[in-house]
């Protein structure tokens, strides 16, 4: 039985949202500045630093964002309060038992935050994403679902990492030794893509789409880091959204939609290499089935149209998605009648 969060839970999350949004533009040092690059326009900070003249990525081009630009000096002035206002938000969603990040997860996400890392194309994926659509669909969702949360997964597009020609304010190789994160170094000794936390066996990876045969590592030039890449990627973080962080007084980040991200964990589920009987292959689809039957009441054509998109993708993927469901023809029912 789905339970919805109470009206003031979910003005309270939409306003906190609004409130981010609003403070990453009014943080803004210089003149915006608009770019062409390649069929795609996108928002730069122009400043003076020293010597050195700075272009730092503000966001791909969109009315909203060209809206808030358009109120940049009283975004600014209003700073101030908004940060006050930010944090009596969040009192209200703590108090309306909202899902809170943990201390442990909630430093490493806010430090690459910090670091710029969902500005520049970074995506959080798993299930700390998961735990973000609460807010998002405006639903609870309870303990059994978010369970094992201690991986804390960021995916990129290589390409939009090339392209962007802006890098993180701070080296996440110092942002994670500062955090008492251990580099695990790839096969080869010198590419890193996966941190680990002693302490509490947090593991950070970085993951980016894989458009070839080859899963191999990629670089992620603006986050400084490198990546694993992984067949099916592209399509979940496609088109990601903006939500907050539930941690201190917010944090705006970026996850995939939650209808691809419903779709994708039923490709997932049958595509892990130990078999899709395991623990984590049954919290795939137990997360899956959660989404798709929020979705089907609340977004129906949000959902409709992830699924045909994933199965006009080819063969390999609609064999995936029909072994997934195939375990599960209630769930294949529901889609079947979107």
């Amino acid at each position: 039985m789905v339970q919805h969060l109470s009206p003031v839970a979910v003005a309270a999350w939409t306003d906190l949202l609004r409130h981010l949004k609003d403070a990453a533009v009014s943080e803004l040092h210089g003149t915006p500045r608009l770019k062409t690059i390649g069929q795609k326009k996108y928002w730069y900070d122009h400043f003076r630093l020293g010597d050195r003249i700075i272009d730092r990525y503000i966001g791909e081009d969109s009315d909203e964002l060209r809206a808030r630009l358009e109120q940049l000096e009283a975004l600014r002035a209003a700073e101030r309060n908004s940060q006050r206002e930010r944090s009596r938000l969040m009192r209200i969603l703590r108090a309306e038992g909202c899902l809170m990040t943990d201390r442990g997860s909630g430093q490493v996400i806010s430090a690459m935050a910090r670091a710029g890392v969902f500005r520049l194309g970074g995506t959080l994926v798993g299930t700390q994403a998961f735990r973000c659509y609460e807010g998002e669909l405006g639903v609870r969702i309870g303990f059994d679902q978010t369970a094992m949360t201690d991986d804390i997964d960021i995916a990129s597009f290589q390409r939009l990492s090339l392209v962007l020609g802006d890098q993180v304010t701070e080296p996440l190789a110092e942002v994670f030794r500062d955090l008492r994160f251990d580099p695990l170094p790839a096969v080869d000794g010198q590419r890193v893509w996966r941190w680990r936390q002693g302490e509490q066996q947090t593991l950070v990876e970085f993951l980016t789409p894989c458009f070839d045969g080859t899963e191999g590592l990629r670089d992620l030039p603006a986050l400084g880091v490198s990546a694993q890449s992984l067949h099916y990627l592209n399509y979940l973080i496609a088109d990601p959204i903006r939500v907050p962080l539930l941690y201190r007084s917010g944090f705006l980040i970026q996850v995939p939609r939650p209808e691809r991200f419903a779709i994708h964990k039923l490709i997932v589920a049958d595509r892990r290499r130990d078999g899709p009987d395991t623990l984590k292959s049954r919290k795939d689809r137990a997360q899956a089935e959660f989404l798709i039957d929020v979705l089907a009441e609340e977004r129906p054509d949000d959902l409709r149209d992830a699924y045909e998109t994933a199965l006009e993708q080819g063969p390999a993927w609609r064999n995936r998605l029909a072994a997934s469901l195939g375990r599960m023809p209630h769930l294949r029912a529901r889609l079947e009648a979107l």
